[in-house]
């Protein structure tokens, strides 16, 4: 508490106001900084819809092919919302390069160059790799939507939450693969 004290009494003291304070008229830098973790995860999200059916293509179970799938029409979904979001913000719908999604993505290429196709152990390669895709959605979608609900946009805050939901369920989705039959298969090979 002291810190936070002491970070605002430095901000007035400098004539500033804090950055989470929005000056009428003025965008806050910790605005700015919430719209441009946007444009980022909007980049990961389109470039994930160009993902997913290679992902979809290289798995071998049924049963993964049409998560990936599913999980294809939920991303195209999540990039609507993230429209619908930067609307609501007045903001351009934007994309700003993801590094972390671009190595997550090349990653999961990677597990397809690196296994042999129609094997249980790429589709657990798969699943790691879009595990790892899903935990960097929802830890991004998590903490977008405590700023959201922070900077008071709640509207916004509800419509990422909507994303991270779908998120986690995916992830839970991919476990239940993963623990149901792939990784015990892939022991076999």
């Amino acid at each position: 508490m002291q810190k936070s004290d002491s970070r605002k009494s430095t901000a007035t003291a400098k004539g500033k106001q804090p950055e989470d304070k929005n000056v009428e008229g003025e965008k806050s830098e910790f605005r700015n900084f919430f719209i441009n973790e946007l444009k980022d995860i909007y980049w990961a999200e389109k470039h994930l819809v160009k993902a997913l059916p290679k992902m979809q293509k290289a798995a071998t179970s049924d049963e993964l092919k049409k998560s990936f799938a599913d999980h294809l029409e939920a991303t195209n979904g999540h990039v609507s919302r993230l429209e619908q979001i930067f609307q609501k913000l007045k903001e351009k719908p934007q994309a700003k390069k993801c590094d972390a999604m671009e190595g997550l993505v090349k990653e999961g290429e990677s597990i397809i160059e690196d296994t042999e196709r129609g094997t249980m152990i790429r589709d657990a390669g798969l699943i790691l790799a879009a595990q790892k895709v899903e935990h960097y959605e929802i830890a991004t979608y998590g903490g977008l939507a405590q700023i959201a609900r922070t900077i008071g946009e709640d509207a916004v805050a509800d419509l990422l939450e909507e994303n991270l939901q779908e998120e986690k369920e995916a992830d839970q989705l991919l476990t239940a693969i993963a623990e149901g039959f792939i990784n015990a298969e892939a022991t076999q090979e």
